[in-house]
């Protein structure tokens, strides 16, 4: 595929695995608030919508005490439990020094975002973060994938979103680029495929072989 330049990337539990990281802040939360009433595979449903969407449909009125809870809980920890996934350095660096341009889409606090970039040595590759306070409407929106391509001076066309949950793959369906779903994902594989993605990523090094780029040897 070479008429792709640009490359819109989430972040969690698709370039680095905040997968522990969420689980554990949603379990702190939800056992402070609703003691006894959610295991661990309870809190899988609740990733990947902004916090204030899940928070509100389980409690209205306690929605942003709840959402202060888990931001609490989870900046404290996040440096001892994110870790990379195997291959996404090496792949970002790869790409980076092949000229694409690259963005970070998230639905998280764009400090957040810029949090996990620097402690995984990422954030020399990306310029432009686009997180949930940048815009008024998150993913599946297309608005924080348009001012990520607005930001990069790509047009739809020759742009690529990359991510793990269906949040990614419709908001980029619905900005019109194509998509790539990542196997990895903790919601699994084939709950990924329901959504059509254009390709499924077993690993990150799989992107450079989609893009053609010769250097996919590790």
């Amino acid at each position: 595929m070479t008429n792709i330049t640009t490359l819109l990337f989430d972040l969690d539990g698709t370039l680095i695995n905040t997968n522990e990281l969420i689980v554990e802040s949603f379990l702190h939360t939800l056992n402070h608030f609703f003691p006894g009433q959610y295991e661990r595979e309870d809190v899988y449903p609740f990733m990947g919508p902004p916090l204030i969407d899940t928070f509100e449909a389980l409690d209205p009125e306690r929605t942003m005490e709840m959402v202060a809870h888990y931001r609490e809980f989870n900046l404290a920890q996040h440096d001892a439990l994110v870790t990379e996934f195997q291959g996404v350095y090496e792949t970002i660096r790869t790409l980076h020094e092949n000229n694409f341009k690259m963005a970070i889409v998230s639905t998280k606090l764009h400090e957040t975002v810029v949090k996990g970039l620097k402690l995984t040595n990422l954030d020399p590759y990306f310029n432009v973060v686009i997180g949930l306070d940048d815009v008024e409407n998150a993913k599946p929106h297309p608005e924080p994938l348009e001012k990520a391509l607005a930001a990069l001076g790509s047009s739809p066309e020759e742009a690529l979103m990359i991510g793990d949950n269906y949040h990614d793959i419709e908001g980029g369906q619905n900005a019109g680029v194509k998509t790539a779903g990542v196997a990895w994902s903790i919601k699994g594989r084939d709950f990924l495929a329901q959504y059509n993605p254009d390709y499924m990523l077993e690993s990150m090094t799989d992107l450079l072989d989609i893009l053609n780029i010769g250097a996919s040897k590790k």
